[in-house]
């Protein structure tokens, strides 16, 4: 365990917005995951982190060859017994040789228990800009997405199958990609049970969102309708998308907000509503108290209402123009505000993943943004959370005027 103050932070803790000035009680433990040098490779990247349905806890990444997004990737993980305290012997689900493996997104499924890994397949002679990746299901241009699941808690793994037509569109999509981090399952509503996977497509600057899903289980999926609203003219007068990598979270009422990270617009983060289980969506809208650099992050649904009527939901990401300064948010009214939050990590904070570990503490596994390490934060709720009667959820402030 790495303890705050041997961390080297320059300050123990910072409370903001809506939660006075510190309190005492636990305070967040710091552990190591994956460390480059030591796993074999010469970078490790892009998080992902779930719990299995008897409390194992699987952390997930890319294994490059290079600190470069594609550089013959393999998709690693590492499993926690212990709620994340201590990790076994590094694994590797996939292996594609000269190609790379790119945004682990992973799922369970609560009924069976099977975890669900989804992933992208770059042939090797290609980077998501060049203009010569092709749309359709053929030829050594193309993008696919695999899928790999685990049926004993991440100790073995499926073969991947390749489920390119069933997530990706015909015509149009040039690149595509799931999350990076993890996907959901619906709890309440009229689609309970449904897997959604969040996904991007491009073209470069061009991104959609839209969300993959599965009705049966995971045995089939299919893809729902892009989010509207994604273009917007940058400064330099060109159509940009203003979303890209994307997370999903269920709401109190079963239906799904997304958040995703910005490439265009306000800096700030981007969401939209579906109110029929990820098939379509509102239009795009910032989230004005949300920062974002143009950086992955992560929300999660920690609970729904409880004896005090406190439904939360948790965000990670950089509070800063810059990837540092992660913080911790909390919202008690399905996103629409966030009242709460509190810096974790004042120094280097690039991609984020949070999850409930078994012992209801919350769990992020982030990138110290030096491509070397990915650690896994313990996180008290009361660490967050204020005492007493929680704030009142106020207007959010008008967003900043982008220039034109």
């Amino acid at each position: 365990m790495i303890h705050p103050l041997q961390y080297g932070w320059r300050c123990l803790f910072i409370l903001a917005l809506g939660a006075g000035v510190g309190q005492a009680g636990p305070v967040p433990e710091i552990h190591t995951v994956f460390e480059a040098a030591r796993d074999g490779y010469a970078s490790i990247r892009i998080p992902a982190l779930v719990v299995a349905r008897a409390g194992t806890v699987l952390a997930f990444a890319e294994g490059r060859a290079a600190n470069q997004d594609q550089a013959a990737n393999d998709i690693i993980l590492k499993r926690s017994p212990d709620g994340g305290r201590t990790w076994l012997p590094l694994q590797v689900v996939a292996d594609a040789g000269a190609a790379s493996l790119n945004n682990p997104t992973a799922v369970v499924e609560q009924k069976s228990g099977r975890i669900f890994l989804m992933y992208q397949y770059i042939p090797a002679h290609l980077k998501e800009h060049d203009a010569q990746i092709v749309t359709g299901y053929s030829g050594t241009n193309v993008y696919r997405s695999l899928v790999t699941w685990s049926d004993d808690a991440g100790k073995t793994w499926s073969p991947p199958e390749d489920i390119t037509p069933s997530v990706k569109r015909p015509t149009g999509a040039t690149t595509i990609a799931s999350g990076p981090g993890i996907g959901i399952q619906l709890t309440r509503g009229a689609h309970r049970g449904r897997l959604l996977i969040p996904f991007n497509e491009g073209p470069f600057y061009q991104w959609n969102n839209y969300a993959v899903y599965s009705d049966d289980g995971g045995e089939h999926w299919q893809w729902g309708e892009n989010v509207p609203g994604a273009l917007v003219q940058d400064a330099q007068g060109r159509r940009r998308s203003q979303i890209n990598e994307v997370q999903m979270v269920e709401l109190s009422d079963g239906a799904v907000r997304l958040n995703s990270r910005q490439f265009a617009g306000n800096k700030l983060r981007k969401t939209a509503v579906s109110h029929d289980g990820g098939q379509t969506w509102s239009p795009v809208t910032d989230v004005p108290e949300l920062r974002d650099p143009s950086c992955n992050a992560s929300v999660l649904r920690y609970s729904f209402d409880d004896a005090q009527g406190r439904g939360r939901l948790l965000f990670s990401g950089p509070d800063s123009d810059q990837r540092r300064n992660g913080t911790l948010y909390l919202s008690y009214d399905d996103g629409a505000t966030w009242p709460v939050k509190r810096t974790l990590v004042p120094e280097g904070f690039a991609y984020s993943v949070l999850t409930r570990l078994p012992d209801g503490q919350i769990g992020c596994l982030f990138e110290p943004n030096d491509a070397r390490r990915l650690r896994l934060a313990r996180i008290p709720l009361t660490w967050l959370e204020p005492a007493g009667p929680h704030p009142t959820p106020r207007p959010p402030s008008p967003p900043p005027v982008a220039p034109r």
